[in-house]
C-alpha cells in the first residue's frame, strides 16, 4: 500500500466506478485497491461475477462482497498450507456485514431491491456509496488511531 485514500475519496471513487458501468462489487472493490496489493485490474477482474446479488441471483448484495473481498486481501496470511487468518477474516467480514444490515436493513439483493415483497430499502447507487464508506471505517479507520 503506497498510500492511503481518504474516506471521501473512496466513496467518491466507489460511486464514479459504479457510474461509470461497474458493478457493484466491483465499484467498491476497486475504490478500496489502494489499501491491498492487489491492482484495479486484479480486484475488477475477481469481482465480476459478484454483482447483482452473486451472479443476479440476487443473493448476498454484490457491494459488501466487494468489501469482504478486499478485508480478505487485507488480513489474509496468503498462506493455502497454513491458513491461520481464516477466523480474523471471517470476524471482519461479519463487522462489515453487520453494519451494512444496519444501516440498509438487509444484505441480501432482493429485500435490498424490494423483491421480497417489502419497500425497496436502498438504490444500488447508494448501497454502493454505504459498502465503501464502511469498509473504510472498519479495514481503515482503526489502522489510524
Amino acid at each position: 500500500m503506497s498510500w492511503t485514500p481518504t474516506r471521501e475519496e473512496v466513496v467518491e471513487d466507489a460511486s464514479n466506478r459504479h457510474l461509470s458501468g461497474s458493478n457493484c462489487a466491483q465499484s467498491v472493490a476497486c475504490a478500496l485497491a489502494p489499501l491491498t496489493d492487489l491492482t484495479v485490474d486484479q480486484l475488477f477482474s475477481a469481482t465480476e461475477g459478484l454483482g447483482l446479488g452473486m451472479g443476479s441471483m440476487a443473493g448476498t448484495c454484490g457491494a459488501i462482497s466487494g468489501a469482504c473481498i478486499v478485508a480478505g486481501c487485507m488480513n489474509s496470511c496468503g498462506d493455502p498450507d497454513n491458513p491461520t487468518t481464516k477466523k480474523s477474516t471471517y470476524a471482519i467480514c461479519r463487522k462489515l456485514m453487520d453494519a451494512y444490515d444496519e444501516q440498509v436493513g438487509s444484505v441480501t439483493c432482493a429485500a435490498i431491491k424490494g423483491r421480497t415483497g417489502g419497500p425497496i430499502l436502498m438504490p444500488c447507487h447508494e448501497c454502493v456509496r454505504t459498502a465503501a464508506g464502511i469498509a473504510y471505517d472498519i479495514l481503515v479507520a482503526p489502522q489510524n488511531q
